[in-house]
């Protein structure tokens, strides 16, 4: 009996850390403070790596190895300047 009261006020703090959790994240993001990861690019640097995309002359490896970041990042570069021209240049 003991160790279900003992659980009962376990799961019940692990609420309150939740609760008081999504609550701070809810006010930091209507103050405009929750903002998540910087991009890896400057929007100088996404420029300049799309011209040298669509001039052909680099694969992505090599364009990553240019920039020093990971394939991934200039896929993820890559795509999102596609979808903005896509969709009209709405971001």
């Amino acid at each position: 009996m003991l160790v279900n009261v003992l659980s009962m006020v376990a799961e019940f703090e692990s609420d309150l850390i939740r609760m008081r959790t999504r609550e701070s994240m809810a006010i930091a993001r209507v103050e405009g403070r929750l903002r998540g990861r910087q991009p890896k690019f400057s929007a100088l640097q996404c420029r300049h790596l799309m011209s040298l995309y669509e001039k052909g002359e680099h694969s992505q490896a090599e364009l990553a190895d240019l920039f020093g970041v990971a394939r991934s990042t200039v896929y993820r570069t890559i795509q999102r300047d596609s979808a903005k021209h896509t969709s009209g240049g709405v971001s």
